[in-house]
């Protein structure tokens, strides 16, 4: 049975198995970029016969489908084609064993060595939404993620396309609030056209490679000076405790925040995980919001609220606690909610007598995961665990009662909170 051969070109000259397997094929398949460069192989005029030139990679795909159990074909792809290349996407249209690859290196390789920096410890990357404008893919990461990656990681190095390209990524990083001490320490590097006759390095800071424009392909390279005073001043802070704010820490109306206790075990109930979804309505002054957003960096947390003083105190505790992975949505579910991604957990601390209604559109979006409501009266419990229930969560509660201590007359004495009773809806996979 044949199989199919996908090669990777651009970088190097093909070693002896690669060549082989290129001379031996029925047909050879390739994208308009990729011929451009194929032309300058030696291999070119032994195969250019063979060559076939789809308009799309679907086009490409369905052709691969058609013929390759009677046709030797062979696939030109761009450097390694497993790193976050065509190689997949024939790996999972056709199985393991019936797909060959000879890698060559990665766009990223050549950009490591070009800038004479070495790739230990870089977060490896990819922005690029795919060939088709109309299909563009969801990448693991968002180009507004980018601030709070750089957080965590000295290094990183990214996969552009024409959207997501070096100068709207050195915008993103230079937005307010994004990393404002930490610029000083960082230092851009694009890579313009690797392994084309006219390649090209840019090296620059996020201000003066904003006002430029760059050829495509192209790579982008972000390093940041680890001996740089401040970088460690702010990495020293961010390996603090993540979790435990105090009432006092969160700005809030005063008597209007989630207590640090109640809070603590809702966030405990709603098991968060690193990545995903989480959607926190009636977010108020955003204490949850941002201890979830701090516990959890790579989680996507979305805080609705209605009121616009609690608007304010949210954008201050946002920034404050420099949670770029918080997005606030001004609104009132569940009208709110129709913009959003699906969710895999939700927090509801208020919804102003809709909560029916909330429960309904949730359990249309949620394929698994976990609610929980904050209840504080006998009737919003029974109608949580109702509401609940009909929409097939699989439903528990618990009452947090508080105390504190007091002192009076030289002496402590416990003084007692309302109660809250924690009702965790967990809807299993549908």
């Amino acid at each position: 049975m044949n199989k199919l051969n996908v090669i990777g070109i651009g970088y190097r000259p093909l070693d002896k198995r690669a060549r082989d397997v290129l001379l031996n094929s029925d047909v050879v398949l390739a994208n308009s970029r990729l011929l451009e460069v194929f032309q300058t192989c030696h291999e070119y005029e032994d195969v250019k016969d063979r060559i076939i030139v789809h308009g799309s990679v679907y086009e490409t795909l369905d052709y691969i489908v058609d013929n390759y159990r009677e046709k030797k074909i062979t696939l030109l792809a761009t450097g390694d084609p497993m790193f976050f290349g065509i190689g997949r996407l024939v790996v999972e249209k056709l199985g393991q064993d019936a797909v060959e690859i000879y890698p060559d290196l990665s766009s990223i390789q050549v950009a490591f060595s070009r800038i004479r920096e070495t790739s230990n410890n870089a977060l490896l990357m990819s922005l690029h939404g795919g060939p088709d404008p109309a299909k563009r893919r969801k990448p693991e990461y968002e180009i507004t993620d980018l601030p709070g990656l750089l957080k965590k990681h000295n290094k990183i190095a990214i996969l552009t396309d024409k959207i997501n390209n070096p100068t709207e990524i050195a915008k993103e990083i230079l937005k307010p609030s994004a990393l404002r001490s930490q610029l000083s320490a960082l230092k851009m590097y694009v890579c313009e056209k690797l392994g084309y006759p006219d390649e090209k390095i840019t090296e620059g800071r996020p201000q003066e490679i904003s006002g430029q424009s760059f050829e495509h392909p192209n790579v982008v390279v972000i390093v940041q000076n680890t001996d740089n005073k401040e970088l460690s001043a702010i990495s020293s802070q961010l390996s603090e405790i993540r979790f435990g704010l105090k009432e006092t820490e969160i700005q809030h109306s005063k008597g209007l925040i989630t207590k640090d206790e109640v809070r603590a075990v809702t966030i405990h109930k709603l098991m968060l995980p690193q990545k995903g979804v989480f959607w926190d309505l009636g977010a108020g002054s955003g204490s949850v919001s941002v201890e979830a957003a701090r516990l959890c960096p790579e989680l996507k947390v979305y805080a609705v609220e209605k009121s616009e003083e609690q608007i304010k105190y949210l954008n201050a505790n946002k920034e404050r606690f420099e949670t770029d992975n918080l997005d606030i949505i001004e609104g009132e579910a569940p009208e709110a909610l129709k913009a959003l991604p699906p969710p895999d957990r939700v927090f509801i601390g208020g919804s102003s007598g809709r909560l029916y209604d909330i429960v309904n559109v949730i359990s249309t979006e949620m394929t698994s995961g976990i609610i929980v409501v904050n209840a504080t009266t006998i009737e919003t419990l029974n109608e949580a665990m109702q509401c609940l229930e009909q929409n097939n969560f699989e439903v528990r509660v618990s009452e947090v009662s508080i105390s504190r201590s007091k002192v009076i007359g030289q002496r402590r004495h416990m003084s007692a909170l309302n109660p809250v009773f924690i009702v965790i809806g967990k809807l299993l996979f549908r």
